[in-house]
């Protein structure tokens, strides 16, 4: 099965984070990647621009509405994702721990509907 495993983290700590220190974290998810890689779990994934960046778009009796920014006010943001094949939620929630990010913000780990045509 897989799961989306995402990663949060409050943008505003991680933009005062020493460059030491943010070299540090990508590495620890470099090594990481390649652990689940070679195990076979991974499927996709990728780090996110800041929501400074995002657009939220709407439709509403027809018409296109857009919105600079994410949707909700929240202390911590999406920053990134991982697709991964597990073999049932222990396993997956076994994975997410190992998330560099879970240290210091959340791992939501949801199972993907996926689409058959």
């Amino acid at each position: 099965m897989q799961y989306l495993l995402m990663i949060y983290q409050n943008e505003a700590d991680y933009a005062k984070t020493e460059k030491e220190a943010e070299g540090k974290m990508l590495a620890e998810y470099q090594t990481f990647t390649q652990s689940i890689v070679a195990s076979g779990n991974f499927k996709g994934g990728d780090r996110l621009q800041p929501t400074s960046t995002s657009t939220t778009v709407r439709v509403r009796d027809g018409k296109i509405l857009t919105t600079d920014g994410p949707f909700a006010e929240t202390r911590e943001q999406l920053g990134g994702y991982y697709m991964i094949e597990a073999k049932n939620i222990d396993e997956a929630i076994g994975i997410a721990a190992r998330i560099p990010g879970a240290r210091f913000g959340s791992i939501e780990v949801r199972p993907v509907w996926q689409y058959n045509p």
